[in-house]
């Protein structure tokens, strides 16, 4: 049996994939503002943001409903799950 790989580890593994690439990287949080994306890559003038999760997790109520607001402004907003998935978005 395989073990389950956790949202942590497959934030570290693409946050250091976009650093290596150039991206700027921060962690990104709001206090006044829950649901919130995980993370901010700048590279280029592109901006993303990115919610972190577990394989075959969904973002909460809260998070879908705040990233629809930010996607409704014009923001990328991703949902990632998976290392390799997440490596693509940092291939130009």
């Amino acid at each position: 049996m395989r073990k389950s790989v956790s949202e942590s580890y497959i934030q570290k593994n693409v946050c250091n994939y976009a650093r290596k690439n150039g991206w700027i990287v921060f962690k990104f949080a709001s206090p006044a503002q829950k649901g919130v994306p995980d993370c901010l890559f700048i590279k280029s003038g592109r901006v993303l943001f990115v919610e972190f999760k577990k394989p075959g997790a969904r973002p909460t109520k809260l998070q879908a409903h705040t990233h629809e607001i930010m996607r409704g402004a014009g923001a990328r907003v991703y949902v990632i799950d998976d290392v390799e998935e997440g490596k693509e978005l940092f291939n130009d």
